[in-house]
């Protein structure tokens, strides 16, 4: 573990959380510049080869260090920084500990996969548990949006490609009452530690808000139904004209349907416009769940 030292002018914790094949070096930067001296900051090294099997050792990991922290430092509020699944990591241990979401200020996830990442998904589509990609597929949406009603949350995405930051899709970060910020031209690595997230990060700290609910349109209600359906994952729209529209909203928009060639069943939600605004896809095992899902959005809503 990295630890700076703290002082008397110490004003609170900061964690920073690198990601999947990496280091805690780029971030530990990143935190540093941030926070300068006002903070102590602990950013854990999970080890660059043992990010690559299974996640559930480096949650315990991160968590025995923050419950130490915790202890030694009870009174410093905290700052939670996470690097794609350095971000996962800490929604898993803010579910788990619900009593530390008292003292955490502000939650930023900078391209983390919260609805899943589908390279990851292709890897292991069945969730079988081969390596780190079962738990990097894994759709933590439901748990992020209730997260996010307690922390102000910040949610960084980049994209390369009008629809990926070349690792994981844009769509992927997004999260119900979250603030939500997109930088063009910025893929997945770069996001480690580039000098364009400071304002953003040191801004929403200036004045960490959780936002409103908000009323959602018919295309709107409409994705956020599909993203909880059992096995879906986020993609890239890049497919978007080869799908067939299976329902018309009322406000126009549609939802659509494709099978690319190995049958993997890919839904894609647009406006009136036919501006693709939401795609993802399901495993072989879970087709018949959405077809039927999506059988009774429309039996519930239009019928």
């Amino acid at each position: 573990m990295n630890l700076s030292s703290s002082s008397q002018d110490t004003k609170f914790i900061l964690y920073a959380q690198h990601g999947w094949a990496d280091t805690s070096r780029e971030i530990g930067r990143l935190a540093k510049t941030l926070a300068g001296d006002r903070a102590l900051i602990v950013t854990p090294n999970l080890g660059w080869w043992q990010t690559w099997w299974r996640i559930e050792p480096l949650i315990a990991k991160v968590e025995a260090i923050a419950s130490t922290t915790k202890r030694e430092y009870p009174d410093l509020p905290w700052r939670i920084i996470g690097h794609s699944m350095g971000g996962l990591i800490w929604l898993e241990l803010l579910h788990r500990h619900p009593e530390w979401c008292e003292c955490v200020e502000s939650l930023v996830l900078i391209a983390s996969p919260i609805g899943g990442a589908d390279l990851a998904r292709i890897i292991d589509p069945g969730f079988w548990g081969f390596s780190i990609a079962r738990d990097l597929g894994q759709n933590r949406r439901i748990l992020a949006n209730s997260i996010a009603q307690k922390i102000p949350t910040l949610a960084i995405a980049g994209d390369i490609d009008n629809g990926s930051d070349g690792t994981i899709p844009v769509s992927s970060t997004e999260i119900e009452q979250a603030h939500w910020v997109k930088l063009s031209g910025l893929s997945h690595p770069q996001l480690k530690n580039t000098p364009e997230l400071l304002p953003i990060i040191q801004q929403f700290w200036d004045n960490p808000v959780i936002l409103p609910n908000r009323d959602f349109s018919p295309t709107q209600k409409a994705i956020r139904y599909l993203q909880t359906v059992p096995g879906m994952t986020d993609t890239h729209p890049r497919h978007f004209w080869r799908s067939r529209i299976v329902v018309t909203l009322a406000d126009g928009g549609t939802i659509r349907l494709w099978y690319n060639p190995l049958r993997v069943l890919h839904v894609f939600v647009s406006d009136a416009l036919e501006n693709c605004l939401y795609c993802g896809f399901v495993g072989w095992q879970q087709t018949q769940k959405l077809e039927m899902a999506i059988a009774q959005y429309w039996n519930n809503n239009y019928s």
